[in-house]
């Protein structure tokens, strides 16, 4: 008999570890957690250094944190610990109302590495609701000639907890006429009925008082209650009819308050008052009162505000039609809102750098932004761009998420910063868009030396100045910014007649301004050659120099004198003409 495991070839083991590899390689990259809600701030939920992989120093040292694109941050994470916490009280049934589950889905972004992972909370129930009547009394009103097993409709309670912990039966208080019955609609809402076990007598009783409780499956269980005042009413034997049992409707969002939706007809053979139907609706949530308006003698239903498509694609009410003799039939009304293009895609903006130097390299990240539109469809889905004629692109990253990088070296001298605008258009008709402008700075670094608008100068000054005089000034732009930009000035070292420049003439290290220190004599001194250096104060510094002739003008500070020929000395005197001249 061949051996059963012969069968196994070097190929199978090798097909279930790939198998199992693919099925690791499924999950990475997403995290999930389970938390009760209403826990208090800063409870734990989850280690993300330890599922990440990191030691809890390096979430600092990699600037790991939270992208969320809400506006309210329901968890946080220790820097020092790596644990992921609550950041407030959670309320499951504020955050996903009776959603059979609730999840939270953000995500964490490892900064230096601008890498995403997905996270996924779900919050669990806790009995922490009353299950609630919308009335704390109600009247309810029945024929004194109602049969035995005639039911009478009784308002019924919410519970805004999920699964064991919502509602999950009635209780009648004690009495002889009244037995209490459930039913399910399909939604799996239970709806109290009272069910008539003894005939009526007005004359003897006109009212029926009754206490109708709520209780849900918590442990330990809570209830609500409510008051119930049966009103017995003399006889009307025909109830309302409702030309259909179920309304159903389509409209668009953006239709304009006050419209019509449908009108809702039922009938009644009684005459007179027994058959002057009104119409109201029954049990209606807040939003449903908010939203719509019911004419009470029409059975016509319009809105009073806007309609939203994001904020509630259906709305689901009964209305009831109730004769003057306290008969009434309902009838279901689901009113669908139909999605239209009415808004506009979103930027937000996850991480930024401000500035970048003018010598990055092509293909430098500068920002990280994600895009969202509320609309679904062709109306939800977003195209991204920025101009053509910028040195930077778009590129797409994880999810809904963008990288802004550079294409081309900067030039900060020739711009110094950027005001980058980036538009995202959604695909509906007529189309949507929105305008970001993203600002970035060009750092400057020191590339440009000072620059002199001439190669050389010159300039005149008469003999015999006075000390300190403004002989000159030069100037020198830097066309750098900050410290790379500040420009120093200094005479070069050199000699004139064995004696130093810089005894001659001074410069002033900021503004450029030559003085003469002493007073010239043209007799002596003609004219100095200088050389004056415009430093920068980048590092390395750069300079650049220029020459200035610097020429002494003569005056007429010297008188003449007779060499020849010399006067007498026995005090005779003797004339010659001689031509006047001032040397």
């Amino acid at each position: 008999m061949a051996d059963p495991l012969r069968g196994w070839g070097c190929s199978e083991p090798f097909l279930l570890f790939m198998l199992l590899g693919t099925l690791w390689e499924a999950g990475a990259g997403q995290i999930r957690y389970s938390v009760p809600e209403e826990l208090d701030k800063g409870s734990f939920v989850g280690n993300v250094a330890k599922d990440l992989g990191l030691e809890p120093r390096e979430l600092a040292e990699r600037g790991v944190r939270i992208v969320s694109r809400g506006k309210t941050q329901l968890f946080a994470l220790n820097p020092r610990s790596g644990n992921l916490v609550t950041a407030d009280r959670i309320d499951r049934e504020e955050l996903c109302a009776q959603s059979a589950r609730c999840l939270v889905s953000f995500n964490i972004l490892i900064e230096n590495t601008m890498k995403m992972y997905g996270v996924e909370v779900e919050i669990t129930d806790i009995n922490d609701n009353f299950p609630r009547f919308r009335d704390e009394e109600v009247k309810v009103k029945v024929n004194e000639n109602a049969a035995v097993g005639t039911p009478l409709v009784l308002p019924f309670a919410r519970d805004a907890d999920v699964g064991v912990n919502s509602l999950q039966r009635y209780q009648l208080s004690s009495n002889i006429h009244f037995s209490l019955d459930e039913k399910s609609g399909r939604d799996g809402q239970k709806y109290p009925e009272l069910v008539l076990e003894q005939p009526l007598d007005r004359e003897k009783v006109a009212v029926h008082d009754l206490l109708l409780t709520a209780l849900d499956g918590g442990d330990p269980i809570l209830s609500g209650t409510t008051h119930i005042h049966v009103m017995v009413l003399d006889a009307n034997d025909n109830a309302p009819l409702f030309t259909q049992s179920e309304y159903r409707v389509s409209v668009p969002e953006n239709i304009a308050v006050g419209t019509r939706l449908l009108t809702l007809t039922a009938t009644d053979p009684d005459e007179g008052i027994n058959g002057k139907l009104t119409y109201s609706f029954r049990n209606e949530e807040d939003k449903i009162s908010e939203t719509f308006q019911l004419d009470s003698n029409l059975g016509e239903i319009s809105t009073v505000q806007p309609l939203d498509y994001e904020e509630s694609r259906f709305y689901d009410m009964e209305v009831v039609a109730q004769d003057g003799g306290a008969l009434l039939a309902s009838a279901k009304v689901l009113i669908t809102v139909q999605d239209v293009n009415d808004n506009a895609p979103e930027v937000l903006l996850t991480s930024l750098s401000g500035t970048v130097s003018e010598d990055c390299l092509p293909g430098t990240i500068i920002a990280l932004f994600s895009v969202h539109d509320g609309d679904s469809g062709e109306n939800g889905e977003i195209v991204c761009s920025i101009p053509r004629n910028l040195p930077f692109k778009l590129e797409k990253s994880v999810d809904n998420y963008y990288h802004l990088l550079t294409t081309r070296a900067l030039d900060r001298e020739e711009i110094s910063d950027y005001n980058i605008t980036v538009t995202v258009t959604d695909c509906g008709n007529p189309p949507l868009s929105t305008e970001n402008h993203i600002f970035l700075k060009v750092a400057d670094i020191n590339d440009n030396p000072p620059i002199f608008p001439h190669t050389s100068y010159y300039t005149y000054i008469p003999e015999n100045n006075p000390r300190g005089i403004s002989i000159f000034s030069v100037n020198a732009h830097d066309p750098d910014s900050g410290n790379n930009a500040q420009v120093t000035y200094a005479l070069a070292e050199d000699k004139f007649q064995g004696t130093p420049l810089s005894s001659y003439v001074s410069i002033n290290s900021d503004t450029g301004a030559l003085y003469a220190l002493g007073s010239f004599d043209y007799e002596q001194v003609r004219d100095l050659q200088l050389w004056v250096t415009a430093s920068d104060n980048g590092d390395p510094p750069l300079s650049s120099n220029v020459s200035l002739s610097l020429f002494i003008l003569d005056q007429n500070d010297n008188a003449p004198e007779i060499l020849y020929p010399a006067l007498p000395i026995d005090g005779s005197t003797g004339v010659e003409l001689a031509p006047r001249s001032a040397e």
